[in-house]
C-alpha cells in the first residue's frame, strides 16, 4: 500500500502526518519545535516543488508513506491520482490519498506563508511550528484513523 499524505504546500500538515505515521514523532506528546526542525522536509519546501510526490519511508507493517503538496486543488490530485491509477492498472486497494488541510490552523497558514511564500524563515519557522504544535493532537487522531483504516498495526 502506498499512503500519501498531502497538503497545500507540502511542508507542515503532510509533513507531519506522515512523520507521525512514521515514527519520527510522538503519539502520546507535543514534540517541542526542535523536532518538527530536525524532520526532514518541515518548513523547506519552495513552490517549485508542488506537484511533486516525496517518499518518507516505509511504516512498520510495510506500506510505503509520501507526502505531497498540491496548492488549493485537493480535486486535481486525486483526479489525476485515480486517472493514472487506471491507465496503469492499479488497483485503488494499492493507494490511499489522506487530506490533512482540515487539520491546519490560521497560525500554521500565516507562519507558512511568512516562511515559504515571502522567505522570513526565522520569523516564519516559529510561528508555524507553534501552529503545528496546536493542531497537532488531530493530525495524531487522523493518523490513527488511517492506521486504523488499514488495519495490521499493532496486532
Amino acid at each position: 500500500m502506498k499512503i500519501i499524505y498531502h497538503c497545500y504546500g507540502g511542508a507542515h500538515s503532510s509533513v507531519t502526518a506522515a512523520s507521525i505515521h512514521l515514527g519520527l514523532l510522538p503519539i502520546e506528546r507535543i514534540p517541542d519545535r526542535e523536532m518538527f526542525w530536525r524532520i526532514p522536509l518541515y518548513d523547506r519546501q519552495n513552490t517549485d516543488k508542488h506537484g511533486h510526490i516525496f517518499f518518507m519511508g516505509i511504516d512498520e507493517i510495510g506500506n510505503e508513506v509520501y507526502l505531497a503538496a498540491r496548492r488549493s486543488r485537493a480535486g486535481v490530485l486525486v483526479n489525476v491520482f485515480e486517472g493514472l491509477a487506471g491507465i496503469f492498472d492499479i488497483s485503488p486497494k494499492d493507494y490511499l490519498l489522506i487530506n490533512v488541510m482540515h487539520n491546519v490552523n490560521l497560525t500554521m497558514k500565516l507562519g507558512g506563508y511568512i516562511s515559504r511564500r515571502w522567505g522570513f524563515i526565522k520569523l516564519g519557522r516559529p510561528i508555524v511550528t507553534m501552529g503545528t504544535q496546536a493542531a497537532y493532537f488531530q493530525v495524531v487522531k487522523l493518523v490513527q484513523k488511517v492506521k486504523d483504516k488499514l488495519g495490521g498495526y499493532g496486532e
